[in-house]
């Protein structure tokens, strides 16, 4: 149906790749864990729209671009590194204001989701790898009678997206729940968050090192 062949086999896979630790689940992680619940959410919807966003360009045939030309693949995973390092220093230039937040409704005035969700999508669209990804695995579970349509490709990453944005969901909820019992204390809270700078910043290497 659609053109869409193996289905079953395709949303097995897919969910075993979500499950996968990537760039994403880091992210999403350190946000949890120094920001609390509702900037893991925020932060893992962001990553979602991202990836609706690399779906959509990969159905119009945009994100062949990336794969026939190494200087955009080059731009986009330069400055997708680029912004993930700056992330991270501002993580660890950050001070601890555990003393003017006392309760997580004090921090929600803190926070501000929208830099957090624009950063989710910036995070995932910046990864040329996730471009490619969608232009190898989607293809395999099309008839090729219906290649040219864009219609079962854009199903077919939509269900992946949606069955990862599950995942995600509960990872930020679990992690936020976990953090919570030990970042009260505002050292260990500071700690938290300049430990997640330096994972942003590893982050940003580890794609600056990718081929």
């Amino acid at each position: 149906m659609f053109g869409i062949i193996n289905f079953s086999t395709f949303l097995i896979a897919g969910i075993i790749l979500n499950l996968t630790p990537g760039a994403d689940t880091m992210y999403i992680l350190g946000r949890s864990i120094s920001q609390g619940k509702k900037s893991g959410i925020i932060s893992a919807l962001g990553i979602a729209s991202g990836a609706i966003l690399h779906c959509v360009f990969a159905a119009l045939g945009l994100s062949i671009l990336l794969a026939k030309s190494a200087l955009a693949f080059d731009i986009v995973k330069y400055t997708g590194a680029l912004y993930l390092i700056y992330l991270g220093v501002i993580s660890l230039l950050s001070k601890s204001k555990a003393n003017t937040q006392k309760n997580e409704e004090g921090n929600d005035k803190k926070i501000k989701y929208s830099k957090i969700y624009i950063s989710g999508v910036f995070t995932n669209l910046l990864n040329p790898k996730v471009a490619l990804f969608f232009l190898a695995f989607l293809p395999q579970f099309i008839n090729p009678n219906y290649a040219k349509d864009s219609l079962p490709f854009l199903i077919l990453g939509i269900t992946f997206v949606l069955t990862g944005t599950i995942w995600c969901l509960v990872l930020a909820l679990f992690s936020a729940r976990l953090a919570s019992m030990i970042n009260r204390n505002p050292k260990v809270k500071l700690w938290l968050t300049k430990t997640t700078g330096g994972l942003f910043i590893l982050l940003g290497i580890q794609m600056v090192l990718q081929d």
